[in-house]
């Protein structure tokens, strides 16, 4: 059985070819996304896609947003 993280990681993979489609798609995770699996999401994010999506990421999990 896949969780709802699972699925959305492997969207983010998918269309991380395109820095607008998974800005989107990162933001509409989180939305939907509990906070614990949303601070999965971000711990995940940044050791996969830091190297490219860095300002992204800051931008989708600011300092000051607590889960």
């Amino acid at each position: 059985m896949t969780t709802m993280l699972d699925y959305i990681k492997t969207i983010l993979q998918k269309v991380s070819f395109d820095k607008w489609l998974f800005e989107k798609e990162l933001r509409k995770a989180i939305r939907v996304l509990l906070p614990e699996e949303a601070k999965q999401l971000r711990a995940w994010c940044y050791e996969q896609f830091s190297d490219r999506y860095h300002v992204v990421l800051n931008k989708c999990f600011p300092p000051q947003l607590s889960f």
